[in-house]
């Protein structure tokens, strides 16, 4: 079993492992996400309102016990979709492993080898492209590094068939890269991976090409699918080109290009949603034509993620995509069907050849963590994606049912909104706050304290992070206590957004042309030129809408305070108030709107400014938007309303009731 849609559930996994545990089917696997990835417990004021809805809760060895319980990992494929606190996710899987065959006993060094070699799965531990797009990062780059290398010679030295760094250019595509950025990106990340293991000298120079072997991608497709089948063409081409010349790995299958795909979310629209579908199999398609760069493990979004959290039918639906591709047509029986192809080998190689280019750029500046620190990649990816807005809204780039073909008959897949997404349950963050507490009365926390201290003492050295790591698991540390050891040693990172350097609209139309006018005279109405702030409260880490709703703010004349991500009401509401703003504008996506935004709504009041209009964008329910405009919110945006420009017309309609202009 494989876990299909993007916001897959572990619990759901768990479920139907033991469903088909009963019918004596074994070697399963399980793909979950965690929402841990930025190393908070679900007490921290970040968390709150999100505790459950993005993903599985496992702050401490007790969940993850629960978690699998009854299901011997030692059997299973585990892929867990987790960066930036990686090492602790796996140490708790090991410990739960190792207990699982000690049951209730002890093993010696022997048996616990065994069971070592035994586990198998992926690690995503990519952590450069959470700076460029993801943003669940807790670090600077130079010791998250540390952490991903680590956690690479930890597995290659201990646990062979875990495959530890899964590089993840999905997230690069969503936040706006090209397909020439998203090869270049990828691969300068795989570049300074290897090269800090190398580094490292963690692992025997004659082991080098294992590391190498281990290496994955997880990979976007887009709906230009010849497109897509080149990048992944070029992907390969590449990667064994690397892999010889730059490492001298001498095996052709330690230098293949091993990747998995989950297919565009980006192109996925609020509008007409039914079109998705048909969207989704040309993705798919992209990905699995070329015999040669076909795709190890699909996942496919749900024709509904626009609108809110698929239902179990809506993922089987995507599902059922996969298997008809694979069972009823004739795909697998023939060798590569674009060898040959001139026009393939021509896009191929141009393809190939900006990848070069835009990787030596980077290797110039001294690699993909300079490019990082320095803002470069960010910039780029925040530009790239402005473009692609620009396009859409000027029609040069169609989009059926958003901007070209909107008529349409009503639908029944939509007829009641109210159902045709999954809600989370209200009870999850109340549930994982009670079991955190509990954990930590029944502890021994003279244990924890000792093997914490152990753990600051390491990062302040050289020693391999995963032996303290793990003695924090047995311990019973939480995932807060193991990342705020780390951060007492590293410190926090606040990445560049990207915002301030990245080219927006090169030429202004007649709509954004009126636009700046409105800023401009309404500001001189008021008296200073208009504020707006961009908010990004929790732990949501999906910022790609904020940035282009602060790049198009900019282009239209305002005044922009945008501070990144991961920011608590409070943070949001002080910041409203030091910089005298005129107008909010929250973000939010990871469903937690009902919570997040009444909590900045009464801090405002509460300074007085319960007239400051306060704006939320996301994927938000026409229900939750119609109960935050009774709450006081002035406007909801959705991604239906996909016009930057005409959204800054409706700030500044916004701004002008608020002072009682016309």
């Amino acid at each position: 079993m494989r876990t299909y849609a993007g916001h897959s559930s572990a619990t759901e996994s768990n479920l139907l492992y033991r469903r088909n545990l009963a019918k004596g089917q074994t070697g399963l696997s399980v793909a979950f996400d965690l929402p841990t990835q930025t190393g908070y417990d679900p007490d921290s004021p970040l968390a709150r309102g999100e505790v459950g809805k993005v993903g599985v809760p496992v702050p401490h060895l007790g969940e993850m016990r629960r978690l699998f319980e009854d299901i011997p990992l030692t059997a299973m494929n585990t892929s867990m979709t987790i960066n930036a606190t990686a090492m602790w996710l796996l140490a708790l899987y090991q410990v739960v492993a190792e207990e699982q065959v000690a049951d209730g006993g002890t093993l010696g060094e022997e048996q616990l080898a065994q069971v070592h070699g035994q586990l198998a799965g992926t690690t995503q531990n990519d952590i450069i492209k959470e700076y460029l797009s993801r943003g669940t990062y807790v670090f600077p780059p130079e010791h998250s590094m540390r952490l991903t290398s680590d956690l690479i010679a930890y597995t290659v030295n201990h646990i062979p068939k875990w495959n530890p760094i899964n590089i993840c250019s999905y997230h690069l595509q969503e936040a706006g890269a090209t397909p020439t950025q998203e090869l270049a990106y990828a691969l300068t990340t795989a570049i300074a991976v290897l090269d800090a293991v190398r580094g490292s000298g963690q692992v025997k120079p004659e082991d080098f090409p294992t590391v190498v072997g281990r290496m994955s991608f997880f990979v976007n497709a887009g709906v230009r699918f010849v497109e897509e089948t080149c990048k992944m063409r070029a992907f390969v081409r590449l990667w064994d080109e690397i892999t010889r010349e730059r490492y001298g790995v001498e095996d052709e299958k330690l230098r293949r290009f091993r990747f998995g795909v989950q297919v565009n979310s980006l192109g996925l629209t609020e509008a007409q949603p039914e079109n998705n579908v048909q969207r989704i199999v040309l993705e798919m398609l992209g990905v699995t034509l070329s015999k040669n760069a076909r795709a190890r493990a699909l996942q496919l979004p749900a024709w509904n993620e626009a609108l809110g959290l698929p239902r179990p039918w809506d993922q089987q639906w995507s599902l059922r995509l996969q298997q008809v591709l694979a069972f009823e047509s004739d795909l697998l029986e023939h060798e590569d069907i674009f060898d040959g192809s001139h026009v393939i080998e021509a896009k191929v190689a141009e393809l190939v050849a900006g990848a070069r280019e835009e990787i030596d750029r980077v290797q110039a500046m001294g690699g993909a963590i300079a490019a990082v620190e320095s803002g470069y990649m960010k910039q780029a990816l925040v530009s790239s994606h402005a473009a692609r807005r620009a396009r859409i809204e000027s029609g040069a780039e169609k989009v059926v049912g958003v901007n070209a073909f909107e008529t349409t008959e009503p639908s029944p897949l939509t007829a009641d909104l109210e159902t045709a997404v999954q809600t989370a349950d209200p009870e999850a963050e109340a549930s994982a706050l009670a079991g955190l507490r509990a954990w930590r009365e029944q502890r021994d926390q003279a244990a924890v304290d000792a093997a914490l201290a152990r753990l600051v003492a390491d990062a302040k050295g050289d020693a391999n992070l995963m032996e303290a790591t793990l003695a924090a698991a047995r311990a019973g540390a939480t995932t807060g206590e193991w990342a705020g050891a780390l951060r007492g040693v590293f410190g926090e990172f606040r990445a560049p957004t990207g915002v301030s350097g990245a080219i927006g609209v090169a030429e202004a139309g007649a709509d954004l042309t009126r636009v700046r006018q409105d800023v401009r005279r309404t500001g001189e109405e008021i008296g200073g030129r208009l504020r707006l702030l961009v908010g990004k409260p929790g732990l949501d880490g999906h910022s790609n809408g904020a940035e282009q709703v602060a790049v198009r703010a900019r282009d239209a004349g305002f005044e922009v305070v945008y501070q990144g991500i991961r920011l608590t009401p409070e943070q949001i509401v002080a910041a409203a108030v030091a910089e005298d703003v005129h107008c909010v504008g929250l973000s939010i996506l990871s469903g937690s709107h009902m919570e997040l935004v009444p909590a900045v709504l009464d801090g405002l009041r509460a300074h007085g400014l319960d007239d400051l209009p306060v704006i939320v964008g996301g994927i938000i329910p026409p229900a939750d938007a119609a109960r935050l405009k009774e709450l006081g919110v002035a406007a909801v945006f959705t991604p239906k309303d996909f016009g930057l420009t005409e959204i800054m017309a409706g700030i500044v309609a916004t701004i002008r009731s608020a002072h009682g202009l016309d």
